[in-house]
């Protein structure tokens, strides 16, 4: 497949991200309702509220679940770092909005228009569907009215950003002080003294293993571990218990039309003579009088356009195939080549059309036409998703009730299990400080273990341990923690003292062989093969020796170094070192470009730090606020 897919404009993958993606903002109306005097912080005025707060925390745990595949524990989110750093995150926003405000950018409602009209997801056919974007933005929970507000929060504040992170410097010796140092590959050969070799030369007799046994007594503690009976509770679990009739999917087939609907989509091939817009003048006109000739032969030999293509193609990815592109949509292609495309009819032959990758001459293969699928194909994702939203009506409606039934009904989870149907599991043991396989999580663990559950005998109260899951237990059986007898662990403190004692050994020798080669000897050491590194690539060597490699003045060879790892001692031998090739126009175009992306990244830390100085920021600690 060519490689000129069209890159999309970077408002609209913002604004695109708003849909699809969790969104760290709640949007101007939400904080301009919050009332009262319960707040986490504010920003000139501006409050920032637990139910705000409580969001952004939510979207980012699913933000973490998706990129995860949904292995996530809900507990990592309770500590204090984490969230501070969201709270941090949502005054930075709040500051910004601030600010934009304050210098009175702003938005028109053109603007705004041409933005949300340009995102490929509202469209049909490459034109606009109203009808699209209310759904679209009724199935991620929003109305037109909070997302075009959160649209415009956001290209105003883009007003205020993008002359900081756009306006990075770089120049031509800083990117090719980078280049040099990235691309020298060093030379080395290694080799390790492991304790292994000196363990034959260790003796640990019995009097040093009850040493070490009644001097860390902690390493020896069998932990506490209970068994319990438990009631998971999931929206997921409901399901079962819900049904869908044949009038509920009609009707939510005939008011979703749009998202069954599949655009048009066309199957091209194309001949690319290449030349860029950085080219001079005498090489464009060279590249187009080539397509001019190749498109000559093209119209005299319309069916050898795959036999041309393999010949005169420049995108090689495609040219294999006779220039065919396979199937693709709108918005999959750069502009001028997509109207090409979809101004073609099955079979015909474009003239020379110009792109940023050179010059096309594009043959229209097929057309696949726009056509909504049948209510029979997709009646059972209908019958999923509502099965899905009616269990999760169902768990939201029941969840308080659970978590009452657990805590009232204290001595027993029979009351919580009869209201939501669901059976009540038996666990094996559980060991505290060691979290189990699904369902169980860190959360749940703790309340297991707590004194409540422990001591009175009560039922955990209901742990979230998931999204739309809740999980109670009941101790059936405790085991307090108790420290294991000598016997047990007498052979495994003699191998440890075997092991710490060996590894004392390697690194004595290790230095001793590191001091003499230092001097100009030949102690006897058995050097692996020499390998070839780089900074960016230096396998087996951790990061201090990594360091000491690459900061070592290597005015005179070999060079010797030594550090001592987890596997023993390492010695290393500096044997060459030599520069990175030549450094062409592209590579340094390409370094220029990260450096003054870095560059403007921090011209915009500055910028903000700078703000939150002068502007008026005041923040709850979260231990007085979660005491509330």
């Amino acid at each position: 497949m060519f490689d000129f897919v069209q890159e999309k404009r970077r408002l609209v993958q913002i604004v695109l991200g708003l849909i699809v993606l969790p969104f760290a903002f709640w949007g101007v109306d939400s904080y301009q309702k919050s009332s009262g005097g319960d707040y986490l912080a504010k920003v000139d005025g501006v409050k920032i509220s637990p139910q705000e707060f409580d969001n952004a925390l939510r979207q980012q745990q699913d933000k973490v679940r998706e990129m995860t595949g949904g292995d996530v524990d809900p507990a990592m989110f309770d500590k204090v770092e984490v969230k501070q750093s969201i709270l941090e995150s949502l005054i930075s926003q709040k500051l910004l909005l601030s600010q934009a405000r304050s210098a009175g950018l702003a938005v028109t409602d053109e603007q705004l228009a041409q933005v949300i009209a340009g995102i490929p997801a509202f469209s049909t056919d490459g034109k606009f569907d109203q009808k699209r974007y209310e759904s679209l933005l009724a199935s991620q929970n929003m109305t037109p009215v909070t997302f075009e507000a959160r649209v415009r929060e956001e290209l105003s504040v883009r007003q205020l950003t993008d002359p900081y992170t756009q306006s990075g410097y770089a120049s031509v010796a800083a990117a090719e002080n980078l280049i040099h140092l990235a691309e020298q590959q060093r030379t080395i050969s290694v080799a390790t003294l492991s304790p292994a070799a000196y363990q034959a030369q260790v003796k640990v007799d019995d009097t040093a293993v009850q040493a070490y046994y009644d001097k860390n007594q902690n390493e020896f503690q069998a932990p506490e571990q209970a068994r319990v009976e438990f009631l998971a509770f999931s929206a997921g679990a409901l399901q079962g218990q819900v049904e869908v009739d044949e009038a509920e999917s009609k009707k939510y087939y005939d008011e979703h039309q749009a998202e069954f609907g599949a655009p048009e989509q066309r199957q091209a091939a194309h001949i690319l003579i290449s030349v860029s817009p950085q080219s001079s003048a005498a090489e464009k006109e060279a590249a187009k009088a080539k397509a001019e000739n190749v498109l000559a032969q093209v119209r005299q030999n319309p069916s050898k356009f795959a036999e041309l293509a393999k010949q005169n193609s420049q995108d090689l990815g495609s040219a294999v195939n006779g220039g065919d592109l396979g199937v693709f949509g709108r918005g999959a292609m750069v502009k001028p080549f997509e109207e090409a495309t979809f101004a073609l009819k099955a079979g015909e032959i474009s003239g020379l059309v110009q792109s940023d990758f050179g010059y096309h001459i594009i043959k229209l293969l097929a057309v696949k036409p726009a056509r909504i699928a049948s209510l029979a194909e997709v009646k059972g994702a209908i019958d999923l998703k509502l099965r899905q939203q009616k269990a999760a009506d169902k768990f939201a409606e029941l969840a308080e009730k659970f978590s009452n039934a657990v805590y009232e009904q204290s001595d027993s989870l029979k009351a919580a299990a009869d209201l939501v149907k669901l059976p009540v599991q038996q666990s094996g043991w559980l060991v505290k400080g060691q979290t189990p396989a699904a369902p169980w999580t860190d959360r749940a663990l703790q309340a297991v273990f707590s004194d409540d559950v422990v001591k009175n005998k009560r039922n955990t109260a209901a742990v979230e341990i998931g999204p739309n899951t809740l999980l109670a237990a009941r101790l059936v059986e405790h085991k307090p923690a108790s420290v294991r007898p000598l016997v047990e662990v007498a052979a495994a403190i003699r191998q440890k003292l075997q092991f710490q004692q060996a590894m004392e050994l390697a690194n004595k020798q290790g230095k001793d062989n590191l001091a003499q080669l230092q001097k100009g000897a030949t102690p006897e050491v058995s050097w692996q093969a020499a390998q070839v590194v780089t900074r960016a690539r230096h396998p087996g060597l951790e990061g201090d020796l990594a360091r000491q490699l690459f900061q070592a003045n290597t005015s005179k060879l070999p060079l010797y170094l030594g550090a001592e790892t987890a596997q023993g001692y390492l010695l290393l031998r500096l044997e060459a070192v030599k520069e990175g090739a030549e450094i062409d126009d592209a590579k340094r175009s390409a370094y220029m470009q990260q450096l003054r992306q870095f560059s403007g990244e921090e011209l915009m830390r500055a910028y903000l730090a700078d703000a939150r100085k002068h502007a008026d920021v005041s923040i709850k600690p979260f231990a007085e606020a979660e005491k509330k």
